[in-house]
């Protein structure tokens, strides 16, 4: 499914670190499991040429509330989450619903390599170098019907190994939601690694979305169902303070939240002095993105 966009990226622009040292054997194991080798990357600006942070940074720092607030909490409690087996309900407006067993989606799908930026709305960014497979695969394969709009999500509920699920910090389980036409993007993609490792529990495990011209928390982690639907989803953060986070969420430096400048990010593991940088418009990805809001006030729909 790659190819569909121009790429600006070659192996020049990533850092190799640690287990990426070994990537074109690490590659060529995953040829042998069955796995795709690494296709096309989508483009960036090429003003900038992309560094992808280090695992331990990935897996490190990152918000998942179900395991607790702090940044490191996620790499700390999520060793309690059990992720085999695994069953993604697929449901709603679909020619084909049921409950997929996560070994079963991943033999129909092709796994690629997608080098991205990640921003937070918190202000802060990482590069990833993602392993998924395009979700509008695993759409396509359930059967979209005519009259869906939407895309629904939904976390794992489990408080026994989610910690964070026995606190009133979010109304649980965590919910997210894309506009079908979001969803079918060629850029969005079901992430099941990081560095061609398996992704860990503290990123999503096992399968998790990437939206990368969107916020963070739009990328929902450990995806146990997705719903095609006519009307608009609910999503965790938009139902927990409507006013500092809509519902689509874009990457805007235009756009401020209510309480500090989205106009630059701090970039993980740039020390804790590290110079501030310019934050894109859509992450970076405005060419292959904003014609999907085209007559939209970018404003008024953040």
């Amino acid at each position: 499914m790659a190819g569909r966009w121009k790429n600006d990226l070659t192996e020049n622009d990533v850092t190799l670190e640690g287990s990426y040292l070994s990537r074109r054997s690490l590659l060529a194991g995953m040829a042998g499991v069955g796995l795709a080798g690494v296709t096309g990357l989508p483009t960036v600006a090429k003003a900038e040429a992309l560094k992808a942070n280090t695992f331990e940074e990935i897996t490190s720092y990152n918000n998942f509330y179900e395991f607790g607030t702090g940044k490191d909490d996620p790499a700390k409690n999520a060793h309690m989450l059990t992720t085999a087996p695994w069953t993604v309900k697929i449901d709603g407006m679909v020619d084909k619903p049921g409950d997929y067993q996560f070994e079963d989606i991943m033999a129909k799908m092709t796994i690629e390599e997608r080098l991205y930026r990640f921003r937070c709305v918190e202000a802060w960014s990482m590069v990833v170098p993602w392993n998924g497979f395009e979700l509008a695969d695993l759409l396509n394969l359930a059967g979209v019907q005519s009259g869906a709009k939407y895309v629904a999500f939904e976390t794992l509920y489990r408080p026994e190994e989610m910690p964070g699920q026995k606190t009133r910090v979010l109304k649980w389980p965590y919910v997210e939601g894309l506009r079908l036409d979001e969803a079918m993007h060629p850029l969005t993609i079901m992430a099941t690694g990081i560095y061609g490792k398996d992704i860990p529990n503290q990123n999503g495990a096992p399968l998790r979305l990437v939206v990368p011209w969107k916020y963070g928390f739009k990328s929902i982690k450990s995806v146990v169902r997705i719903t095609l639907t006519d009307k608009e989803p609910p999503t965790s953060w938009n139902r927990a303070n409507g006013r500092e986070y809509g519902f689509y969420s874009n990457v805007n430096p235009e756009v401020d939240h209510p309480r500090w400048s989205q106009a630059s990010e701090r970039r993980i593991g740039g020390g804790l002095f590290a110079k501030r940088v310019p934050t894109l418009k859509f992450n970076g990805y405005e060419t292959e993105v904003a014609s999907l809001y085209d007559g939209m006030d970018l404003t008024k729909f953040y």
